[in-house]
């Protein structure tokens, strides 16, 4: 009879010298016979993609964004920027770090110019692209964590590295460095700091998902088989890397305590809003809390209804230190007859 117990054996994961050499040549700019033809074809294929991010943040077109998630290749210098810090070759860290930000820099560049040229369609407040990438909180840091981990785990895993395409569209990166200049050069500096931290808060993940990936496969003791410089990894270095991701953790519960009071807000004065709407004979056809304000957007017929009594109604309910705004729009229909008589 079979050992039981053998089902329950768990072995440490591991990677090959193979699998170490083409770890090296997917993410790493500078390693192999090859490099001019990968820089070129990263600069080129990250120019596209930003071009084509920019047209569909302006379009507000999903699809248009996804596509530009898959062409980018953003991923592969900060993978690389991992694999390097992982086997400490300081070198090459630093060239991976310094084509991440040149990268990010020509991304924001093309958005600047999307605004400067007035490509946008509607205005950036309504853009859904653009909300769903300006008020980023800690779900957002969760989810760059785990898609992180699928990231590291199909490059360890040659077997399963058709997953990265996947993980390329889920980590949003060239995506919110287009936001971070579009709105930049439209004025709103709070949501592109914002756009810019949801970057920040999707690189640092991969970074540190990365390494911890890497070292569980025993990335450093196969890559100095491999012939690759491996330095001395310190305490003090991976504590550098968590530290980067507590850094980015406090302005995410900041932005989810401020979501959270947002819903508050917005649930407790509903029933307020509602009653003043049905009184006027009106009907709410969007409301939302925003950067601490209630917006609310009604449909009636004419006369408009005085906007003077919801702001009682508020007060009288104890909100009387939250700003609302109100878009009236007057609607119903009107029957216009024929000029000439239709008998005979």
């Amino acid at each position: 009879m079979a050992d039981i117990g053998q089902y329950w054996r768990v072995e440490r994961p591991s990677v090959t010298v193979t699998d170490i050499e083409r770890m090296a040549d997917k993410t790493l700019l500078s390693y192999g016979p090859n490099t001019k033809r990968k820089y070129s074809a990263f600069w080129v294929l990250l120019l596209l993609a930003a071009v084509i991010a920019g047209a569909g943040v302006v379009q507000d077109s999903t699809a248009t964004v996804i596509g530009a998630m898959i062409v980018a290749p953003l991923m592969t210098p900060i993978l690389g920027t991992a694999f390097a810090f992982v086997l400490a070759d300081r070198y090459r860290m630093v060239r991976s770090g310094l084509v991440v930000i040149g990268g990010a820099a020509l991304v924001i560049g093309v958005g600047y110019l999307f605004g400067v040229l007035g490509l946008l369609d509607t205005d950036v407040v309504g853009n859904s692209e653009v909300a769903s990438r300006v008020n980023p909180d800690l779900l957002n840091l969760i989810a760059a964590l785990a898609t992180g981990l699928v990231g590291a785990f199909a490059l360890a895993r040659s077997d399963i590295a058709d997953t990265l395409p996947g993980v390329a569209i889920a980590i949003s990166l060239v995506p919110p460095l287009v936001v971070v200049g579009l709105t930049w050069q439209d004025g709103f500096h709070d949501d592109a700091r914002g756009a810019l931290l949801l970057f920040l808060t999707n690189l640092t993940a991969m970074i540190f998902t990365a390494t911890i990936v890497l070292l569980l496969y025993g990335v450093r003791e196969k890559a100095k088989e491999a012939g690759f410089a491996v330095g001395r990894l310190t305490g003090r270095s991976l504590a550098v890397v968590v530290a980067a991701v507590v850094v980015v953790s406090i302005p995410l519960a900041l932005g989810s305590a401020q979501v959270f009071v947002n819903s508050y807000i917005q649930y407790t004065a509903a029933p307020t809003v509602d009653k003043w709407a049905a009184a006027e004979d009106w009907t709410i056809t969007d409301y939302n809390m925003n950067k601490g304000v209630l917006r609310i957007t009604a449909l009636g017929a004419p006369p408009k209804p005085g906007v003077e009594s919801l702001r009682t109604a508020l007060d009288d309910a104890g909100f009387e230190a939250l700003d609302v705004e109100v878009e009236l729009i007057v609607g119903g229909a009107q029957t216009i007859p024929g000029t000439k008589s239709r008998s005979g």
